[in-house]
């Protein structure tokens, strides 16, 4: 699928990996609707790159701000073609710590931000894109680019939050791209390692350094248009589908 002419959700699209894609979606000529809690970057980013981008204030796991932000698209763009999931948060606290058992509503918590709030958009932005004109010769209606994390596979030492979260990401990846895929609406799931985004400018030098000697090669960290890269090659390679792609310079995370 050609990006120039599409029209793109992006969740967490106000930084980081989904402001990194944002940018990349719009210079290849795309329109792209911002999905995210930060106003002011939100709105900033619309003051920059002007009608090709509109923000919408958006809780992902709440039913009703969906709804109507996905309509706001709609209304301000025409139909839905791919939309990418950034969306998310994360805690560090063991299942049995110092303070007691981990406390179930911030369990709760990440789940219903990384896993429901993912679904929720995804389910009602696919009911749109199914009811929409193919734009490829083979029959393709959308693209839907979910995000988990390579915590999905060898979480850390209190991540069992977060590991929950993006494991079900990525488990949930096959079978939604074989419910969509009598619609033309491919599935897949990118699967970050260690990304330089704004979190890391305030850990301390040594601490980065490690990290940034973690992975096989080369030694550092991510960046995140290499992110939005991926994203792009996705939704332009309409043979890949069903696919949880890793993007992590070989690394495997150790315990702690």
């Amino acid at each position: 699928m050609e990006i120039k002419g599409k029209v793109a959700i992006v969740t967490g699209g106000a930084s980081g990996l989904g402001e990194a894609t944002v940018r990349r979606y719009v210079d290849n000529g795309a329109k792209v609707a911002i999905f995210d809690m930060n106003d002011e970057r939100g709105n900033a980013l619309v003051a920059e790159l002007g009608d090709a981008v509109i923000y919408q204030n958006v809780n992902v796991a709440n039913e009703e701000a969906v709804e109507a932000a996905v309509a706001a698209t709609v209304a301000a763009f025409g139909d839905i073609h791919i939309c990418n999931n950034y969306a998310g948060i994360g805690n560090a606290i063991k299942t049995v710590g110092k303070d007691g058992a981990f406390p179930l509503d911030k369990f709760k918590q990440i789940i219903d931000v990384n896993l429901i709030g993912t679904f929720n958009v995804l389910r009602l932005v696919a009911l749109k894109m199914s009811t929409q004109e193919p734009v490829t010769d083979c029959g393709s209606r959308g693209v839907i680019i979910n995000t988990a994390s390579i915590a999905a596979y060898e979480g850390q030492i209190g991540q069992a939050a977060y590991s929950a979260s993006k494991g079900g990401v990525v488990g949930m990846t096959l079978p939604i791209a074989r419910d969509l895929s009598q619609f033309g609406i491919r599935v897949n799931t990118i699967v970050p390692g260690l990304i330089h985004t704004p979190l890391f400018d305030s850990a301390p030098p040594a601490a980065y350094e490690a990290l940034s000697k973690s992975p096989l090669f080369p030694k550092r960290l991510g960046t995140a248009d290499e992110i939005a890269h991926l994203s792009q090659f996705i939704v332009e390679n309409d043979y890949t589908n069903a696919e949880c792609i890793r993007m992590d310079a070989g690394i495997r995370m150790q315990p702690k």
